[in-house]
């Protein structure tokens, strides 16, 4: 089976204020990651905080570009890659998921689900898609509520709702916990585990709560800028 995410050794460097441009001086927020993630997949990007995890999501999801190395999506090299080309596959391959949600305000759950399938390009049979997201999301009954009548974690399954309604491939989402209670955030990890099943999707998420990482098809640990852990046998490991 073909691995649907291929990183070959991703170095992402910044400038230090004052520093001279490429040199020695800047600060590497990655050192040379390497993984596979096969399609159909919950895979877990483990980190503390400045750890390199989000650095190394927004690479995998063509959000940002390397300093180095090469990143394979479906097996089509997205680092080389036109920025209006990245675009069109962000648009079309993939669906992100944040800490913060940021649902429109002015728009009902349903409404933001069907705006994100306008901004996708899809044509017909957007009503009958919002819908059917909502509900395999657990919200059938609260479609029409506005984001300021519902909890928290009612507001991150319209996100996550919003993220698959497009049928993307590929799900990133980024701390989607992070703001939620443990309960809460559990049940965040059951339905991603739905949507793999149900929907075919490969989600790749970061978290730093290793409560969560029971859920994982695989774990990746990143510490500071390296991976330490990654295989598929959801390893366990602690903070150092």
């Amino acid at each position: 089976m073909d691995n649907i995410i291929v990183a070959e050794n991703i170095v992402r460097s910044f400038p230090v204020p004052g520093a001279v441009p490429g040199s020695r001086e800047d600060f590497q927020a990655l050192k040379g990651i390497s993984l596979q993630v096969p399609p159909r997949s919950l895979a877990i990007l483990r980190g503390r905080s400045g750890s390199g995890k989000t650095t190394l999501m927004n690479i995998l999801s063509a959000l940002d570009q390397p300093t180095r190395g090469k990143v394979w999506l479906q097996g089509r090299e997205i680092t080389a890659l036109s920025e209006n080309a990245r675009d069109k596959l962000r648009r079309g391959s993939i669906g992100f998921i944040f800490q913060s949600v940021s649902l429109i305000p002015l728009m009902s759950a349903y409404e933001n689900v069907e705006f994100a399938l306008r901004l996708a390009g899809v044509k017909q049979g957007r009503r009958e898609r919002a819908e059917e997201c909502l509900k395999l999301v657990g919200l059938g009954n609260r479609m029409h509520h506005m984001p300021q009548e519902m909890s928290g974690g009612e507001q991150q399954r319209v996100a996550i709702a919003r993220a698959v309604a497009h049928r993307p491939d590929i799900i990133f989402a980024d701390e989607p916990t992070g703001e939620l209670d443990s309960a809460t955030a559990m049940s965040v990890m059951g339905l991603f585990r739905e949507l793999v099943e149900k929907e075919g999707v490969t989600i790749v998420m970061t978290t730093h709560d290793m409560g969560l990482i029971g859920a994982g098809d695989m774990v990746f640990e990143l510490r500071d800028g390296m991976l330490v852990d990654g295989d598929s046998d959801k390893t366990e490991t602690e903070d150092r």
